[in-house]
């Protein structure tokens, strides 16, 4: 079955059934529509089951819908069908995150980045899954990895501070944190970390002035209002404190 997809100088140039519903269902994927979008993947693989892209969308999807166990086997087809294909093992990583599954998912992503490795965002994700394990060192190593391709590259400069930051190293993390800030004055994750780094640094009134920096950005942000209100009941300023406490 062919569908016709384009009317040029009167000559239709036709696509497969599956490649026309996996295309339609990308499109309701990308607008948040996953189990509308899902069922669109289904038709294209009792379409044609061989094409590894339309297993990695619908694991997409799965993972979208929390179908965790579904999703890994989706993605798993998908390399079987495609190895080399570092979407497909992009996805199975992320599906392994979002199910807590910390050791698969370290093996997703060091085969993610070894496809391709000046993919600076798949080096930093895999020093991520480290930091999950509690492998704060190891994972400095992949933070530097992607600061070489971009020193500029703010996840990583965030990434690798928090490292910093679990080895006691708050003075030099606080540093990489005002890096990150220059190049996105709005990362709100930048400024809470700022302020637990000038926590442990001793910098009380600093640490007060990078959650407020958080909560600018976003007033609605529980985890800065939580970490200000600790640093008031360290300084035994209760009244301040109950104060969050109450809307939390």
């Amino acid at each position: 079955m062919a569908f016709c997809l384009i009317i040029m100088s009167s000559t239709c140039i036709a696509e497969d059934a599956a490649t026309y519903f996996d295309r339609l269902g990308v499109k309701l994927y990308s607008s948040g529509n996953y189990r509308e979008a899902l069922a669109l993947f289904n038709q294209a693989l009792d379409q044609d089951s061989s094409q590894a892209d339309i297993w990695a969308h619908k694991g997409n999807a799965l993972r979208a819908l929390r179908n965790y166990n579904s999703s890994v086997i989706s993605f798993k087809k998908a390399i079987d069908l495609k190895g080399d294909n570092q979407a497909s093992w992009s996805g199975l990583r992320d599906t392994y995150i979002a199910s807590k599954d910390y050791t698969n998912a370290s093996v997703a992503a060091a085969q993610a980045v070894s496809l391709n490795p000046k993919d600076k965002y798949a080096i930093v994700v895999e020093g991520q899954v480290m930091q999950l394990q509690g492998k704060f060192y190891d994972a400095k190593a992949k933070f530097d990895q992607a600061l070489a391709l971009d020193p500029k590259y703010r996840d990583a400069l965030y990434r690798k501070a928090i490292s910093l930051m679990a080895e006691g190293n708050a003075s030099q993390a606080i540093v990489l944190l005002d890096q990150a800030l220059v190049v996105d004055p709005k990362f709100k994750q930048a400024y809470n970390a700022k302020g637990l780094a000038m926590e442990m640094a001793g910098q009380q009134k600093g640490s007060e002035n990078a959650y407020d920096s958080a909560l600018q950005i976003d007033p609605g942000w529980n985890q800065p209002q939580s970490n200000k209100m600790h640093t008031y009941l360290a300084q035994n300023r209760m009244e301040e404190a109950m104060k969050i406490f109450v809307k939390l």
